[in-house]
């Protein structure tokens, strides 16, 4: 399928270097970076940044590199700024592997493009890409977002032996389900909903990183396939069509591991799963419900058990979309309190 779009896509050769098409995708007009350069005024943030300005920033090593966010399998993300231009602010530069299939490639570096021009407070900001073809790498400049990621807040509670308020889980499930109505809005099914993809700025604001219009883009950003499919819906698994409502179920197990510290599914009487036992289980099973612990004080409300049942409906045409999940009693009660987020990012990283 990827294929058959890019050959009929207007601009993009069969015979040409990769590199050539990238340009073109990326809407550099190639063979005039003198006149580019001239004819155009400096730009003047992150934002105003064009592809080619990208292009000649990586190339000429204007990226400073100011400390390491995180790596693993799938890459490695850094904060970072521009050496011509600090003032900018910082950003966060994400490095993958690049699949060898340059039509897979042409692709990535086609949706990456597509993502600059999502606008939501509940999605993190793409700024640019560039395809490293010596390192074998695609880098991305996205939003930093200071408070980091859900995956690493909620396991700096667990450290303390703590658990997350269900306000605070109630925030983070209204912010996902608006970027994912977002994204719904514009035909994009995020595909890779789990905590390390949900991020949090200073203030609390809840924000969507590494979606794809397609799962070439997610699959390279997820970096194994077994990594991302614990969070798969039933459907997804057994390869049927899947719609929004996967991402709902994504959210569900999502929220659950933050409420008990672990995966739901990750142990059967303390033994470790293989990743094949795993997604039967997935797939076979009744997922487990939210359960109180008054031996340590841990109590959740009926509404929020009722909203993870919803999301966990192993039945993909039951399971609600993004905007019914919004108008859930539990959503709408907790979006009524009060709760300070960014004071709770600050004690949790403090």
């Amino acid at each position: 399928m990827a294929d058959t779009n890019i050959a009929t896509t207007p601009g993009l050769s069969a015979t040409e270097s990769f590199s050539a098409d990238v340009r073109r995708v990326l809407g550099t007009n190639e063979g005039s970076d003198d006149h580019t350069s001239s004819s155009r005024d400096s730009p003047t943030s992150l934002l105003d940044m064009h592809e080619d300005d990208w292009r000649r920033t990586f190339e000429s090593d204007g990226i400073a590199c100011l400390n390491r966010l995180g790596e693993g399998q799938g890459g490695s993300v850094d904060r970072c700024n521009l050496t011509r231009f600090p003032h900018f602010g910082v950003f966060a530069l994400k490095r993958i592997p690049a699949d060898p299939d340059l039509n897979v490639q042409r692709q990535i570096i086609r949706e990456l493009s597509f993502n600059r021009s999502c606008q939501s407070p509940y999605i993190a900001q793409y700024y640019g890409a560039y395809l490293n073809e010596k390192e074998g790498v695609i880098c991305i400049a996205m939003e930093y977002c200071e408070g980091g990621s859900l995956d690493t807040l909620y396991k700096r509670v667990k450290a303390r032996d703590g658990r997350t308020g269900e306000r605070v889980i109630g925030r983070v499930a209204r912010g996902v389900l608006e970027g994912l109505s977002y994204l719904h809005q514009r035909k994009i099914i995020h595909r890779d909903i789990k905590p390390s993809n949900i991020l949090l700025t200073k203030t609390g604001q809840v924000k969507l990183c590494d979606f794809g219009v397609s799962g070439e883009l997610v699959n390279s950003l997820a970096g194994t396939y077994t990594g991302t499919s614990y969070y798969m819906a039933p459907e997804r698994i057994q390869g049927q069509p899947y719609t929004v409502t996967s991402d709902v179920w994504s959210l569900g197990l999502t929220l659950m591991e933050v409420c008990i510290n672990k995966f739901p599914f990750l142990e059967s009487d303390n033994v470790p799963l293989m990743p094949i036992e795993l997604l039967n289980i997935i797939v076979s099973q009744e997922p487990p419900e939210l359960q109180d612990e008054p031996e340590l004080g841990v109590k959740w409300s009926k509404s929020f058990r009722h909203f993870l049942k919803c999301s966990l409906d192993r039945d993909g045409s039951r399971r609600p979309s993004p905007r019914q999940m919004l108008e859930h009693p539990w959503v709408v009660g907790i979006s009524e309190k009060r709760v300070d987020m960014e004071r709770w990012i600050t004690e949790v990283w403090s």
